[in-house]
């Protein structure tokens, strides 16, 4: 242990107040106070020492179905990140180094994060999908200084820095070192040293939806002491069966494959599969057991599309995030299941800040209330509190779940200061304290002076039932500033021609005031980051683009070219 009795005293007591709580958001939010600590290692404070050694010590912590199948118990993953962190050790790998962890939904994932963990090192989560020119980027802002990756991907880091060290889970080729060598260096492990609290333990590339991703930092306090709020709102309870569709590299995967189901004493339950089939999905969600059940808005699409009515599942808990979830798809699930997909907003940046925990009333199209430790304002454009603005966290009552900071070119971290940290997402209030998406701060545009909320035209489009996806932009307009426009990526029975544009359209009359309706649509696939958020930044970049050479889209259609519209 190296954060002392009172420090997981307080820990346990701030867990067991929000594990009572369930059902009770008034108190829970209310009374909930951070647990305060100056040292903390979650791996060998709580992981160890609690559960690895309590009663759940030999009960699945982790189970994989699929590609890389593994059942490892909390005992068995304990003992093997100990020597997975002998192992690093012994390769050079010390307190405050940076790693790069390039894996799939593999074992030896979740074993090197634990192991990372206990040493101090500082881990730099990367997907598979990374090209070269992503990794050297990773690598030179980054400055790590050892590499753990799939033996697949090694051909990636070729021409990199000699002295890099390279570690590949699976048949390592020349010049990197074998990962199930590391498992051959002793069971029991001993820290350099207490962990302070606000030591680095992980470096994150955001997204960049709209610019170069920025590099947030993460402490032994933020994210494992933070994630308290996303076991509340998860509902997750010790002895779940946990499924979250994430991707590793990114923040989301730590949030609900990591930290909050292993806070709760849940299993963390991965089922793996080349590409993504939503029936083969419900099978195993079916044949396991699962318990609780968080996706992202596109797998919930996919998943209505089948007949779930016929699913006959132990789920208890459905969540989405990500990406805001259009009211069409709760409802269907509803129906189907008589279970209500609860929405949640967080970030990178933080954890999980807004959302909707079990047992109180679900607002259509709502994310929720500020969450547990969370002192969320709106401010409009002159920095006034207003009852719709952009998100910002009060500084004031800082929430242990916040960032360091994101770390600068020259390697510096640039300290949050300040009244407020400031999400650049915007939302609504009710008179309730129900806060709604408007969208990103830089992706609400006027049209004919009023103001346009792209979240809200969304929803709408995908209630159609040719439209999968879809993403409204502004498009330059002589007379009107701009319209909105909708690129629209089409289910398998939609058709790209001249009727479903018709039918849309009509579609969208029903349902929209004039001033908010959809003017033009393009039928296209949408751009997207690699972790899997639109890129309406290149949308709107091509209709300046097309707009300056007065040129259209090959598959645009604009209402002026329906005179049945007229009628």
């Amino acid at each position: 242990m190296t954060g002392g009795a009172d420090t997981i005293e307080a820990y346990k007591a701030a867990r067991e107040f929000l594990l009572a709580q369930r059902g009770d958001y008034a108190t829970a939010y209310r009374d909930f106070r951070w647990p305060q600590m100056d040292h903390f290692n979650w791996a060998l404070d709580w992981f160890d020492a609690e559960l690895a050694r309590g009663p759940l010590a030999h009960k699945p912590a982790l189970k994989i179905v699929g590609d890389g199948a593994a059942s490892l118990t909390f005992a068995e993953l304990s003992e093997r990140s100990n020597r997975v962190a002998n192992g690093l050790r012994a390769l050079g790998v010390k307190r405050g180094d940076r790693m790069l962890l390039m894996l799939g939904n593999v074992a030896p994932l979740w074993e090197v994060m634990l192991a990372a963990m206990k040493l101090g090192a500082v881990v730099i989560p990367a997907t598979t999908l990374l090209t070269p020119v992503d990794l050297a980027d990773r690598f030179e802002r980054g400055r790590a200084r050892h590499v753990v990756a799939a033996a697949a991907e090694a051909a990636k880091f070729e021409g990199f820095d000699k002295s890099l060290t390279r570690i590949a889970v699976g048949d390592a080729p020349a010049g990197w070192h074998a990962y199930a060598s590391l498992l051959d260096h002793p069971p029991e492990f001993a820290p350099d040293g207490p962990t302070g609290a606000d030591d680095p333990m992980l470096l994150y590339f955001t997204s960049g939806t709209t610019a170069k991703p920025k590099l947030v930092l993460h402490s032994h306090r933020s994210y494992p002491v933070g994630h308290l709020t996303t076991v509340f709102v998860l509902g997750l309870r010790p002895g779940d069966v946990h499924l979250n569709i994430s991707s590793p590299g990114w923040a989301k995967h730590a949030w609900s494959c990591f930290f909050a189901p292993w806070i709760a004493g849940a299993t963390i339950f991965i089922a793996n599969q080349p590409r993504f089939n939503a029936r083969y999905l419900l099978d195993v969600v079916v044949e396991n057991q699962v318990t609780t059940l968080c996706a992202p808005p596109t797998v919930w699409r996919m998943l209505i599309q089948e007949d779930l009515k016929s699913c006959r599942t132990s789920l208890r808990e459905v969540l989405a995030a990500g990406e805001p979830l259009n009211p069409e798809v709760i409802e269907q699930v509803e129906k189907a299941w008589g279970l209500t997909i609860r929405d949640f907003y967080g970030q990178t940046e933080t954890t999980t800040q807004v959302g909707n925990p079990p047992g109180q009333p679900i607002k259509p199209g709502s994310m929720g209330r500020p969450l547990p430790g969370y002192r969320i304002r709106l401010l409009d454009a002159d920095d006034k509190d207003a009852e719709e603005g952009e998100i910002c966290i009060d500084l004031a009552h800082r929430p242990a779940a916040l960032m360091q900071g994101y770390q600068q070119e020259d390697g510096s971290i640039a300290p949050l200061t300040g009244a407020v940290y400031r999400t650049g997402d915007v939302a609504s209030r009710d008179s309730e304290g129900y806060l709604t998406y408007v969208g990103r701060a830089d992706d609400v545009f006027k049209a004919s002076d009023y103001r346009i909320s792209p979240f809200e035209l969304e929803s709408i489009l995908i209630e159609h039932p040719a439209v999968a996806e879809a993403a409204v932009v502004p498009a330059p307009d002589a007379m009107r500033l701009a319209v909105p426009k909708a690129y629209i990526t089409l289910t398998a029975s939609g058709k790209p021609d001249r009727a479903t544009a018709l039918s849309i359209f009509q579609h969208l009359r029903g349902r929209l005031a004039p001033f908010k309706r959809i003017r033009r649509l393009e039928f296209a696939e949408l751009p997207k980051t690699i972790s899997g958020k639109i890129r309406r930044v290149e949308l709107r970049r091509d209709e300046e683009k097309r707009a300056a050479e007065n040129q259209r889209g090959a598959g645009e259609f604009r209402e002026e070219d329906f005179p049945e519209l007229a009628k």
